[in-house]
């Protein structure tokens, strides 16, 4: 399952900043990118937006051209070098931090947080307090945007716990799951001229209702989720999901 940004310098550092828009050119496709933006920028409206884990500006450089004042959260200067090396990019500011905790000057009509992101902060604790830094950044109305996958458990038959995403001459990768502690480890195997590059990374899956409750404590409610970023209905069959969390 992959991510935009995770918290993790260790992974998002300069081997993956470097190769990173080329591996995920897919999701910058603008016909995966134009949904995403016309529903931020209509949520932010005038009041500004905050991307936590803003990476190399995938959404944030095309929410800025449409007006809105966008600012940004990430722990990889790395991956934030890539997204100053690109135009508009020197113009957002960016704090280098953890998005659970960081915090950044002002007030903010929408914070958002996407592409599975939300599932890098590997304990319970690290996802309340992600929650908590959304709401603090909130002016009154304003909203919380969360874009992630429904946990895939339904595709593990019984005792079986991993499930493969990939597999070609380039590489092959699986999901290795933990049901007991809700983590699961995304093991990605590239073979570059004759040997093998092993790139693991650790996610904390949650739950839509488990968000919810997250939400609930940091003083948000629920006001629409959605499958997709078209605004699709949200069903028990759907693979992922968009939430907004309004503050009082």
């Amino acid at each position: 399952m992959p991510a935009d940004r995770g918290h993790d310098e260790g992974f998002f550092g300069e081997r993956v900043a470097s190769v990173y828009d080329e591996h995920a050119a897919g999701m910058f496709d603008p016909a995966v990118v134009t949904p995403v933006v016309d529903l931020l920028a209509g949520l932010a409206g005038r009041g500004g937006a905050l991307e936590l884990g803003i990476g190399t500006g995938r959404v944030a450089l095309p929410l800025a051209e449409r007006g809105v004042r966008v600012a940004g959260i990430d722990s990889s200067e790395a991956m934030v070098a890539r997204l100053r090396a690109k135009p508009g990019g020197e113009d957002l500011e960016v704090a280098i931090g953890d998005f659970a905790g960081t915090r950044v000057d002002g007030e903010f009509s929408l914070v958002y947080l996407i592409f599975n992101t939300i599932f890098n902060l590997v304990t319970q604790d690290a996802q309340v307090a992600c929650f908590e830094t959304a709401a603090a950044h909130l002016g009154s109305g304003g909203r919380f945007v969360i874009e992630t996958g429904v946990p895939d458990l339904q595709n593990l038959p019984v005792g079986q716990t991993i499930i493969p995403f990939r597999a070609d001459p380039g590489g092959m990768g699986f999901d290795v799951y933990d049901v007991v502690n809700q983590r699961f480890s995304s093991q990605h195997y590239d073979f570059v001229d004759g040997r093998v590059e092993a790139h693991p990374v650790e996610f904390r899956y949650a739950w839509p209702a488990e968000l919810d409750l997250m939400a609930r404590l940091a003083g948000l409610s629920l006001r629409d989720r959605w499958a997709n970023w078209r605004r699709e209905p949200f069903t028990g069959l759907s693979r992922g999901h968009v939430s907004v969390y309004q503050k009082p």
